[in-house]
């Protein structure tokens, strides 16, 4: 009996950990209805001026292009034209978000690459945590193909969640949300207009609030994914992280760093002062997002300017 009793523990607990046989039930394609955005702050963010070269930005889980409201203004000054799409889910009804996966909100970013590639002779692209993961992820996907980004940039990547192994543990409630995935797909979803309480920007943070069980299990196991193919990336790519990051662990960083295969990497560490907020999304705030958008911005000249060299 308690031989049993044991094996069906272990099983249990394997089968939460490791997610072995998971998969995304909901794949269909989706398409986003910004009419019926939940605030005019998450609607997606276009600054098109007839240029030849272009940045998308890719926002974050549960986040919107809200997050982008100041550095996508720089990058339009720069002289690019600027994409920051609303993911689909996102930014409308959490409930509704509550049921959709990472394979639909990557098709649908993927296809909305594949445009914006064809359209333009240069094109770049940023995203912020979940948004840098994606980021990561298109470079695996096009960087060996005639549809290679010019370069990537990726802020507060999550490439690992939980792991004894790597000594990262985002959070330890994740082991169990598999379990929890069978009941319910969500747990008090609701809309964030912005911190009133907020500081340093972070005020101006507009998406969703609440535990997202079934998303975030989607988001996780994409995460093994992205982790294994680091070394298909070879476009230049730009890692930053900051060290008291208390969303996605600082070691995430040495993680792409030591995994990538990019011949042109750079990555910055960023250590903000002592702030109430997440240090996690470095644009948002007024503290870092001006330096840190010109570092961004130097960088991206760097790659032009070496490919009209060449």
């Amino acid at each position: 009996m308690w031989i049993t009793f044991l094996a069906v523990l272990i099983l249990f607990i394997l089968w939460n950990t490791t997610l072995i046989g998971y998969r995304d039930r909901n794949v269909e394609p989706l398409g986003v209805d910004e009419s019926k955005v939940c605030c005019p702050e998450a609607t997606s963010i276009m600054l098109k001026q007839g240029s030849n070269t272009a940045i998308l930005l890719v926002h974050g889980f549960p986040s919107t292009p809200s997050v982008y409201h100041y550095s996508a203004k720089r990058f339009s000054d720069e002289g690019m034209d600027v994409y920051a799409p609303l993911l689909p889910g996102f930014g409308t009804d959490p409930k509704t978000f509550s049921h959709t996966t990472f394979t639909q909100w990557f098709s649908y970013l993927s296809s909305y690459y594949e445009q914006l590639r064809a359209s333009y002779d240069t094109l770049h692209v940023l995203g912020i945590s979940m948004g840098g993961m994606m980021t990561l992820k298109l470079g695996e996907t096009y960087c060996s193909s005639e549809l290679a980004p010019d370069s990537l940039t990726s802020i507060a990547a999550p490439v690992v969640y939980n792991s004894i192994k790597e000594g990262i543990f985002t959070d330890p409630k994740q082991y169990l949300a598999r379990t929890f995935a069978l009941f319910t797909a969500s747990i008090k979803p609701h809309v964030v207009n912005g911190y009133p309480n907020g500081e340093d920007g972070s005020e101006l943070w507009y998406g969703y609030g609440g535990t997202f069980v079934r998303p975030g299990l989607s988001l996780v196991y994409a995460m093994r994914e992205v982790r294994k193919n680091l070394g298909k990336i070879t476009c230049p790519l730009f890692a930053i992280h900051d060290k008291g990051d208390r969303t996605v662990p600082f070691k995430n960083l040495a993680i792409i760093t030591n995994e990538n295969k990019s011949s042109d990497f750079r990555k910055l560490e960023t250590q903000m002062g002592s702030f109430s907020h997440s240090r996690h999304a470095l644009l948002l705030y007024r503290s870092i997002q001006e330096e840190l958008t010109t570092t961004i911005i130097e960088f991206l000249h760097d790659k032009e300017n070496r490919y009209a060299q060449a």
